[in-house]
């Protein structure tokens, strides 16, 4: 059988870790957690003043650098990506974090809102990965988590660009888990699809029935996911049942259930997102 067993991934003094977007919300809160456990903590970002609020707030807790980053942007990726090696070494971790999002129907999009999301939310994860990854299978030794999201698996109005760039990375991440497993690489894949989670990025969302999820304990959650080498990192529970339910009922019945029962198909109606 080609499927090969993956050693654990521990977190632990001295383990490197790299995670684009890791100087607001999910990404954050993420560092902080492998932080504590002893990490070296990279992070990119877009935001100066973030990252200098970020290094200014967790250097007590251990060794902590920032870069720059635009990774819409590859002589950016690529780089960074070298300075990185030439300073810090192999990196063991790879979380693929940073996002964006507009809220708007597809037809009220401009051509720049469209290419932009899917530079950062489709292409930006593989760009940033190449960079890393074939160090990481010359090794045998390595993981990368891809933050996407419950829209890579389901439809939803006044989202359908970010849907979009969400199918790209779930489909993309889980490929190349399996490539890495053929391979025998021992190079782990963890793909993460959350619901909304409270970070400010989706301010403004409303669900009824289904609990935006608190940022901390989701951060815990895709820690303990990747040090687990679990292939998916669903939340909340209900998120397991996609597909399945896909599946099993007609189109017309699924979009009454999640549409009108749930009231997903709503949650974007009062969207307004992050600040800039």
């Amino acid at each position: 059988m080609w499927i090969a067993q993956i050693q654990t991934m521990k977190i632990t003094n001295g383990t490197k870790i790299l995670i684009t977007g890791g100087a607001s919300g999910i990404g954050k809160l993420m560092g902080q957690i492998v932080l504590q456990k002893g990490a070296e903590l990279i992070i990119w970002d877009i935001n100066q003043e973030g990252i200098d609020e970020t290094l200014a707030a967790f250097s007590s807790y251990g060794k902590v650098t920032g870069y720059l980053v635009d990774v819409s942007v590859l002589e950016q990726i690529v780089s960074t990506a070298e300075l990185v090696r030439q300073k810090h070494g192999a990196i063991d971790l790879l979380i693929n974090n940073a996002g964006i999002v507009v809220g708007k129907y597809f037809h009220q999009h401009t051509i720049a809102e469209i290419t932009k999301t899917m530079e950062i939310n489709a292409n930006a994860p593989m760009l940033v990965a190449l960079q890393f990854l074939p160090d990481m299978v010359a090794r045998k030794s390595g993981h990368i988590c891809n933050i996407a999201s419950s829209a890579g698996l389901i439809s939803n109005p006044k989202m359908s660009v970010y849907v979009a760039s969400k199918w790209a990375a779930v489909g993309w991440s889980d490929s190349v888990r399996i490539e890495m497993q053929q391979l025998k690489t021992n190079v782990g894949i963890t793909t993460v699809t959350p619901y909304y989670i409270n970070t400010g990025m989706f301010d403004g969302v409303r669900s009824s029935l289904i609990p935006i999820l608190n940022p901390e304990k989701a951060a815990i959650k895709i820690i303990r996911g990747i040090e687990r080498n679990k292939f998916f990192v669903k939340m909340p529970l209900i998120i397991h049942f996609v597909r399945l339910c896909q599946g099993l009922m007609p189109i017309p019945v699924f979009d009454f259930v999640v549409g009108r029962v749930l009231g997903i198909y709503k949650t974007m109606d009062q969207f307004k997102g992050r600040k800039n």
